[in-house]
């Protein structure tokens, strides 16, 4: 008897992939977010203290991230309307895997423009 039936091994397609890139992302969004509140309550401490912090963000590397939580941002929202719509749209099982290539797609034409147009910002004034 073979050690595995055909059929049943998941061969890391699309699903796979945006399962994964939708739990990175949103864990990334939920550090993000975590970080941003308690430096923003520090304001209510000591705003000198949140002056120190907000001008410690001022630098390449810390718009390199904010780069990437665009990025984080834009996939999560955009995998999270494919979500709604193979969960609440009938024929959305169907169409999952154009829906995944769509997604894709839309994400390269938003993204590229921003990440230009930003690290252009960052990088050169």
């Amino acid at each position: 008897m073979a050690s595995s039936v055909a059929g049943t091994l998941y061969r890391g397609r699309e699903g796979m992939w945006t399962w994964v890139l939708h739990r990175i992302t949103g864990v990334a969004i939920f550090f993000f977010l975590f970080a941003h509140v308690i430096d923003t309550a520090m304001v209510r401490v000591s705003p000198h203290a949140y002056n120190s912090a907000v001008d410690t963000y001022k630098n390449p590397v810390v718009g390199v991230l904010e780069l990437g939580l665009v990025a984080a941002v834009l996939y999560h929202g955009l995998n999270g309307v494919r979500i709604i719509l193979v969960d609440f749209w009938e024929k959305g099982p169907r169409y999952q895997r154009q829906m995944t290539y769509g997604v894709a797609v839309l994400f390269v034409v938003l993204f590229v423009p921003f990440a230009i147009r930003h690290l252009s910002i960052v990088f050169g004034g």
